[in-house]
């Protein structure tokens, strides 16, 4: 019986990081391009970064810490509900651009700090671009 309830539980652990998943080693977990325009975009220049997961690497700060906590997200890219009411306060003109792949699926998510909505989910996301939206209300 304890025997049966180890491997069931190994089973779920290992499916849980992806090891059965059909994912191949040489696929990452996630793979993104971060592009930040400080002055907003067509207002001067723009940063950007790489980011790959599973092993962590590219050319973000603190990849690893990046990598560790985009995996306790279930869906850090889902956007936004269609009819989530946003308190009107402006962050800053900063906008970002994040590309990519994450989990097989296609990322494509802008960044802004227009409005409470787009503050907080710019502050959720924050460990991958940084400086942004650090300054916002």
């Amino acid at each position: 019986m304890r025997a049966a309830v180890l491997i069931a539980v190994l089973a779920a652990a290992a499916v849980g990081c992806g090891v059965g998943s059909g994912a191949t080693d040489a696929t990452p977990s996630a793979d993104l391009r971060i592009t930040v325009w400080p002055q907003g975009r067509g207002h001067g220049g723009a940063t950007a970064w790489t980011l790959r997961c599973s092993p962590a690497g590219g050319t973000l700060p603190r990849r690893a810490a990046a990598c560790t906590k985009l995996a306790t997200m279930s869906n850090p890219f889902a956007p936004p509900p269609k009819d989530q009411v946003c308190t009107e306060q402006y962050g800053g003109p900063q906008q970002a651009l994040v590309t990519g792949a994450f989990r097989g699926h296609r990322v494509w998510i802008q960044l802004g700090l227009r409005n409470g909505c787009e503050i907080a989910r710019a502050r959720r996301l924050s460990f991958l671009v940084p400086g942004f939206g650090s300054s916002a209300a």
